[in-house]
C-alpha cells in the first residue's frame, strides 16, 4: 500500500516535520515507492526534480503564458525536491522540459539560445515518456483522455514494410540530391500485378523519423486500419525556404506531378487513380495547394495544423477557405487537424472556419469524405504524430471500416 495518495498529502506531512534529515527521508520513500512522474490526479499533474545543489528548477512548457513560458518550482526546505503543480485538461498531450538553474530571463532578448538550452533545459529524468528528435529530446505529458503516444516502433507482432532511400532532384524547384525515403507495406512485390495506392508526405524527415510514419502503417496495416499504401516521404529544403517553397508556389505544384510522381511510377507498383499528398504545418499548405489545383489527381488530402490566418503570407493563406468553399471538385477524402494551444489568429479561428465550410459541403453535395480533429497539443511534432494514425486511417480507410473504405 502506498503512504500518500495525493501529492498534497505528502507535502502536508512533510512540512510539519521540523527535521530536514526527516523530510529527506521522506523524499526518498516517495521516489522509491513513486519512480515514474508527473503524478497526474484527475486535471492536476505534479512535477518534480531532486538533485543537491541545485539553484532553482522551472517546467519549461510553451503553453504556458509568459517569456520565458515557465512555471518555477518551489523548493521542499531542507531537501533536494522542487515541485510544482499545474492544472491541464483531460485530452492534453504536450511536450515539455525541465529548466535548471536557467536566469530566467526572456528568451527574445537571449543572444545565445543554443548555448542557454545545452547548458540548462533537459528531460524529465523520472518521465520515460520521451520524443526523440535530431535537435533535441522532449519530455511528454499524457493526461488520462489524451491520445495514445505509443513508440511504434516497438509494436511487437507486427509484419514490418521496408524504407528505401533514394535521392531526387527537381528542376522545377531547382535542387539536387535531396533524400526521398519511400515506404512499401508489408508482402509487396514489385513483380506481381498488384498497384498500390501512394501518399506524398512533405517534410518526409519528419515523416520518417521522429513521426514513425512506416512503423504507423505498418500496426495499421496489420489491423485493416489502412489499406496497405506507398508512402513516398520527401526530404523538405532549409528551414528558412519553407514559406517560399510551400506557400501556393505551382512549381511546387508542378515538381510533384511532373517529377516526383512520374519518378515513383517508374521505380514502384503505384495506382494512378488512387493519389493522395499530406503535410503539416506550412507543407500542409503545399499539400492542399496541390490537391485544390487537381482534385482528380490528388484524391486523398492530409492537412495537420495548416497555418491558415494572421502572419506571414497571410494574403496567400487566407484565400484557402474561399478556395475550398468554391471549388467545382474537391478532393474525395480531405483529413485535418489543428491543436488547441496553438496561436488562435493564425492556426485555431481559420481552422475552424474552414472546418464549417467542409462540413457543410460534406452535407449538402455530399461529394466529399471529411474528417476534422481538435487535439490538446500545441505546434510541434508531439501532436502531429498524435494524430497521425487517425488521419491516415481516414484517408485511405482499411477493411476493417466496412465495405465502402476502399471507395
Amino acid at each position: 500500500m502506498p503512504r500518500w495518495h495525493t501529492f498534497s498529502q505528502f507535502i502536508d506531512e512533510a512540512e510539519r516535520q521540523p527535521d530536514d534529515d526527516v523530510r529527506q527521508q521522506m523524499v526518498n520513500e516517495l521516489l522509491a515507492e513513486r519512480p515514474h512522474w508527473p503524478w497526474v490526479e484527475g486535471r492536476r499533474a505534479t512535477f518534480i526534480y531532486s538533485r543537491m545543489g541545485v539553484r532553482s528548477a522551472a517546467v519549461n512548457l510553451d503553453t504556458l503564458p509568459g517569456d520565458p513560458p515557465f512555471a518555477r518550482m518551489t523548493n521542499l526546505q531542507g531537501t533536494t525536491l522542487w515541485y510544482v503543480q499545474l492544472t491541464f485538461e483531460a485530452d492534453d498531450l504536450l511536450d515539455y522540459m525541465l529548466a535548471i538553474d536557467d536566469p530566467m530571463t526572456p528568451l527574445k532578448t537571449e543572444t545565445d539560445i543554443v548555448g542557454r538550452v545545452a547548458r540548462h533545459w533537459r528531460t524529465d529524468p523520472l518521465n520515460p515518456l520521451r520524443m526523440h528528435t535530431a535537435q533535441m529530446d522532449v519530455s511528454i505529458l499524457r493526461m488520462p483522455k489524451a491520445r495514445p503516444f505509443p513508440d511504434w516502433s516497438a509494436m511487437p507482432n507486427v509484419p514490418r514494410g521496408r524504407v528505401k532511400e533514394h535521392r531526387f532532384s527537381s528542376a522545377q524547384m531547382n535542387f539536387t540530391d535531396r533524400k526521398l525515403w519511400v515506404y512499401t507495406p508489408p508482402n509487396y512485390n514489385p513483380h506481381d500485378d498488384r498497384e498500390y495506392p501512394l501518399l506524398i508526405l512533405l517534410d518526409g524527415q519528419w515523416a520518417v523519423g521522429p513521426l514513425q510514419i512506416p512503423y504507423i502503417a505498418d500496426t495499421l496495416i496489420k489491423h485493416e486500419r489502412l489499406e496497405p499504401v506507398i508512402i513516398a516521404m520527401k526530404q523538405s529544403g532549409p528551414q528558412q525556404m519553407r514559406n517560399r517553397d510551400y506557400i501556393s508556389n505551382d512549381r511546387h505544384y508542378n515538381a510533384l506531378l511532373l517529377e516526383l510522381l512520374p519518378f515513383l511510377q517508374s521505380q514502384y507498383r503505384i495506382d494512378a487513380t488512387n493519389l493522395g499528398v499530406g503535410g503539416v504545418g506550412v507543407g500542409a499548405i503545399a499539400a492542399a495547394h496541390a490537391a485544390l489545383k487537381n482534385p482528380a489527381v490528388f484524391s486523398h488530402l492530409i492537412m495537420l495544423s495548416p497555418p491558415l490566418g494572421k502572419g506571414p503570407a497571410q494574403e496567400q493563406l487566407e484565400r484557402y477557405a474561399s478556395r475550398f468553399q468554391n471549388a467545382a471538385a474537391l478532393p474525395r477524402r480531405i483529413f485535418q487537424s489543428v491543436g488547441r494551444y496553438e496561436q488562435k489568429a493564425r492556426f485555431v479561428r481559420p481552422a475552424h472556419l474552414l472546418r464549417d465550410i467542409l462540413h457543410e459541403r460534406q452535407q449538402t453535395r455530399g461529394d466529399v469524405d471529411y474528417k476534422f480533429a481538435e487535439i490538446g497539443s500545441g505546434h510541434g511534432l508531439v501532436g502531429f504524430r498524435s494524430v497521425f494514425p487517425e488521419a491516415l486511417a481516414h484517408v485511405f480507410p482499411g477493411a476493417a471500416w466496412g465495405a465502402s473504405a476502399y471507395g
